[in-house]
């Protein structure tokens, strides 16, 4: 199969942070109606990925938590849940976390055989566990989800590491990002996006293909392969 279509799903600050300094308590950026339409397209995809960076920090569960949706995924004969997925450069992975007790089924990628060792020693049966190599990391990973595990719409929720490395890879399909009203400062915040050297350069413009209001906030969706240049 092909590799799957990837969907980067990231809420910032006007300033672009995913959240405040490490250690504090976890910034919400998004409000209800916009986690009922994250939670809606949850529903519409087959595997949802995060680092362990984002399972440490954040311990989420990431639920498709309507029951008609979760209902719908069934008589449309797919898993209750999408797949969940995470990727890990070392296997410290803590059998603890939300993550291994709620949903469905969950795969590890563990870039090499060392950190493969690892991670099934730390969570036994929880997740099964693939181990991909460290050159071409996220091509294997991506050939591995639709060739083995037949995802053909996986959805990217952080952290800002993954999204930096995918967007440069050119490896991302669509980006939708969510813009909160507010101002988070701190120079040691956590960032979306890396300083790193991205597909055509400063000059490349993404095509937008949606904007929309909700709530207090701003959805922006766009085509991060579908670019045009500004001269110079």
């Amino acid at each position: 199969m092909p590799r799957p279509y990837v969907l980067l799903s990231a809420a910032v600050s006007i300033d672009g942070h995913l959240d405040t300094r490490p250690g504090e308590a976890r910034l919400m950026l998004s409000n209800k109606e916009d986690f009922d339409r994250v939670d809606s397209v949850r529903a519409s995809v087959d595997a949802i990925l995060v680092g362990a960076g984002t399972l440490r920090a954040d311990n989420p569960r990431l639920l498709v938590n309507s029951e008609d949706r979760r209902a719908s995924r069934i008589a449309a004969g797919q898993p209750e849940y999408p797949l969940k997925v995470t990727i890990t450069g070392t296997g410290d992975l803590d059998p603890d976390w939300k993550f291994w007790h709620h949903g469905g089924d969950k795969l590890v990628l563990a870039v090499g055989d060392a950190s493969a060792a690892k991670a099934r020693a730390n969570l036994g049966d929880l997740a099964a566990v693939r181990s991909i190599p460290a050159e071409d990391t996220w091509p294997t990973a991506l050939d591995a989800l639709g060739d083995v595990y037949a995802v053909k719409r996986l959805m990217v929720e952080g952290g800002g590491t993954i999204h930096t490395q995918l967007l440069k890879a050119a490896l991302a399909d669509e980006l939708q990002l969510v813009i909160a009203p507010l101002l988070v400062g701190q120079p040691d915040a956590v960032r979306m996006l890396g300083p790193v050297g991205y597909p055509g350069g400063p000059t490349a413009r993404l095509r937008l293909l949606e904007t929309r209001q909700i709530g207090d906030v701003v959805l922006l969706r766009y085509a991060p392969k579908d670019t045009t240049m500004e001269p110079r």
